[in-house]
């Protein structure tokens, strides 16, 4: 997907703000209120490039993150008076150039899982007066340079640009009348010496206190115009080993708002392997450059252990970088627990104890995860689990030692994070609490679907709120061991939360509800898991949606324009092959 495109938004304040996400990527545009279902489809065709003859379908995501078809005059009208409950956000419209089989399926292509509630990055940008502002959270005190009061609360509560460094209210922003010099501007006075921004989403690596950040140059220097790249250039001959003509490019097998994964066979020994695509003109600043370099590292580490998908080789071309790694058949928890709705007790057990080792396994490396959820555990053909997706893992964490990045899934954020403290490995423990509680419960410990209809308690504030202060209530059904590693996992007090005393893992090892797991045993694959995935063979997509396997497999052309302005010197590096891999493949 090709990245946002912003309009300028200075004439546009009474406008409805509308982010249409197609096959060319994400644009930005404004609609007047009162905006006919015709005059809204002609928008759409003009946005999207599309044909006069093109049939197309239109979904707008309403608060619950839910799919709504936009084809009639009163279903857009009802897509615009919720956004007028809640005008700090946007109207969100996918667009796809063909209309499903029938009523209520999917669209050919259509991703289910971009309507999901996930980690994010908050990456919109608000031009005023010359300053490009950003949505950001304070975790300290810190203060609006036009009102000069604090910015506080949950969520992200003020703008600061990009540029000058200027912090305003989100109230505040278009108040602005100062011009963006491009120079550093002092905040008017912060507190404890740091504002403690950080975003919600894929988390960049974090200075600690003791390594503030080097001051930035007054007037940053003209980029140097870049290098014309030949594919040959990046390919040094022994130090990769692999390239995109290595692999045949079997199935589209999941798709997110920055990458494609396809299922692919190396030529040479016919193994199938899992390919993750990004795109390089998404990894646009530091933050990015560094959370993919995070993400290989964590794979290069997760290679030695049974239930973390691993790293088989990494490669790129002028346009693209490709993670080539576990192909791992099972589907993942989120797809399994939508059709059994609860897992019964042993189950949970098993598969909360093998959670539990691989994160034992990565904090006794010094890799805090930091996005446990459904979505990113896997079922491998036997049964076990693998988790995979490290873009918002933190490195380097020694014991003892703290990061404060804001980040995450919502709803499995942990509150020492909410609160904006200091915080370690503390915040796994709580969001494995937190999805062993939906394995046994078939539902959120903060379940607020109730809240639907009330726009002010259906936001990820309010959401906030409930995982701070709300008495986790624990299903009677469950049994008294069970509900007391719930209770362990899910202290609001990292302190006294189950994995974070004095005694660390072996405080988990040791609780009752894990009492009959043989944990040698267990992480050795000698434990039979309850569960084996319905497989017919090595290729068997039968546990991965249809909306990406009945998907075209193909990547876009390159864009010759796009790539001229890729600095591919942030890429040096990039490729790897695992060495025990290559091992296991000279052997065939």
């Amino acid at each position: 997907m090709m990245p946002t495109q912003l309009v300028n938004q200075d004439n546009h304040a009474n406008d409805v703000r509308v982010k249409t996400v197609y096959s060319g990527g994400v644009m930005i545009t404004y609609i007047k209120h009162n905006i006919t279902l015709d005059e809204f489809t002609q928008e759409m065709v003009a946005m999207c490039r599309f044909p006069p003859d093109q049939v197309f379908t239109m979904k707008w995501v309403d608060e619950e993150g839910d799919p709504c078809t936009i084809s009639t005059q009163l279903e857009l009208d009802e897509a615009l008076r919720l956004y007028e409950l809640n005008r700090d956000s946007e109207l969100t419209v996918h667009v796809f150039p063909n209309v499903p089989p029938a009523p209520g399926m999917p669209c050919a292509g259509e991703d289910r899982s971009i309507y999901r509630r996930g980690a994010r990055r908050w990456r919109k940008l608000y031009r005023v007066n010359g300053h490009i502002f950003q949505a950001k959270r304070f975790n300290r005190r810190a203060f609006c340079a036009f009102c000069q009061d604090r910015i506080w609360g949950l969520g992200r509560q003020g703008f600061k640009c990009i540029q000058c460094k200027l912090l305003v209210h989100k109230k505040c922003h278009k108040l602005v009348q100062k011009p963006c010099s491009n120079e550093h501007v002092d905040p008017v006075e912060v507190k404890d010496d740091a504002n403690g921004e950080s975003t919600l989403g894929r988390a960049s690596s974090v200075r600690s206190r003791a390594e503030p950040e080097p001051p930035l140059p007054e007037t940053p220097p003209a980029p140097a115009p870049p290098a014309p790249v030949r594919p040959e250039d990046l390919e040094p001959g022994s130090q990769r080993q692999y390239s995109l003509e290595d692999f045949e490019l079997i199935r589209v097998i999941g798709r997110g708002s920055y990458a494609k994964v396809l299922m692919v066979e190396l030529k040479r020994t016919k193994r199938v392997y899992a390919m993750k695509v990004i795109k390089k003109a998404l990894v646009t600043d530091d933050e990015d450059i560094d959370w993919v370099q995070t993400e290989k590292h964590v794979f290069e580490t997760a290679s030695n252990h049974p239930f973390l998908v691993g790293l088989h080789s990494c490669f790129q071309t002028p346009s693209r970088l490709f993670f080539v790694i576990e192909f791992v058949r099972g589907g993942d928890l989120m797809f399994h627990m939508q059709r059994q709705r609860r897992l019964p007790e042993e189950h949970a057990r098993f598969y909360a104890a093998e959670i539990s080792l691989a994160l034992h396994f990565l904090h006794e490396r010094g890799v805090i995860y930091r996005d446990l959820k459904l979505d990113n555990v896997l079922l491998d053909h036997e049964g076990h689990i693998k988790l995979t997706d490290y873009g918002m893992c933190k490195e380097g964490v020694r014991p003892g030692d703290t990061t404060s990045t804001f980040c995450g899934t919502p709803n499995y954020i942990a509150p020492e994070i909410l609160r904006g403290e200091e915080y370690g490995f503390s915040v796994d423990w709580w969001a494995l609490g937190v999805l062993t509680y939906e394995m046994l419960a078939g539902r959120s410990p903060f379940d607020i679907a109730q809240a639907a209809d009330n726009p002010d308690q259906n936001t990820e504030d309010y959401l906030f709120q409930v995982i701070l202060e709300k008495t986790i209530r624990i299903p009677r059904s469950l049994s008294v061991k069970a509900a007391s590693v719930l209770k362990g996992f899910l202290n609001k007090n990292p302190v006294e939360r189950l994995g974070c005393g004095e005694n660390g893992f072996l405080d988990i090892v040791n609780h009752p509800f894990f009492k009959s797991i043989e944990w040698e045993m267990l992480e050795q694959k000698q434990v039979v898991p309850p569960f084996k995935p319905r497989l017919e063979g090595e290729r068997d997509l039968a546990n991965f949606p249809p909306e990406f396997t009945d998907e075209p497999v193909h990547l876009t052309p390159d864009n010759d324009t796009v790539i001229a302005d890729i600095d591919q010197s942030e890429f040096e590096g990039f490729e790897y092959v695992n060495p025990l891999l290559m091992s296991l493949e000279d052997c065939v």
